[in-house]
């Protein structure tokens, strides 16, 4: 189970992308007892941070006109507003483990996924040129500094 940095969301390969839509899922019928030691920090959190990423992933979906079972998207929203602790709203809302750090991690996976031949070469190109673009910005803003 992984939840991928939000920043990858847009350049995810399709297979990534419906997989973090289903985690998402499981891991807010679970909350606030989320068990994987990689994705348990979130019991930390309100479920509206589970909630925001999962907002993330169907714009996604939607913009890249892949189908999903809005019953089943309905239901994760339902169960997020009985959960949540605070007033239901919009905002974006991104867990402080999903640093650069975390961005690098997410990027060394996807690229052994590459590597191993799991996603497509076309795919990775997606990841690694927005990788290029952001090691790019980070460059930038730390000589800035």
């Amino acid at each position: 189970m992984r939840l991928w940095d939000y920043r990858l969301i847009s350049v995810l390969p399709n297979a990534q992308l419906k997989a973090m839509r289903y985690e998402i899922g499981d891991m807010v019928k679970q909350y606030p007892k989320i068990k994987n030691r990689l994705v348990s920090y979130a019991n930390d959190y309100d479920i509206k941070y589970l909630y925001s990423l999962f907002e993330d992933v169907l714009d996604e979906f939607d913009k890249r006109k892949i189908n999903h079972n809005k019953k089943y998207d309905d239901e994760i929203e339902k169960t997020v507003k009985e959960k949540s602790h605070f007033q239901f709203s919009y905002l974006k809302l991104y867990y402080e483990e999903h640093n650069d750090r975390y961005l690098k991690q997410c990027y060394y996976n996807l690229q052994e996924k590459a590597d191993r031949g799991i996603i497509s070469e076309q795919e990775w190109n997606k990841v690694e040129k927005f990788m290029n673009k952001f090691n790019k910005e980070k460059s930038i803003e730390e000589n800035d500094e």
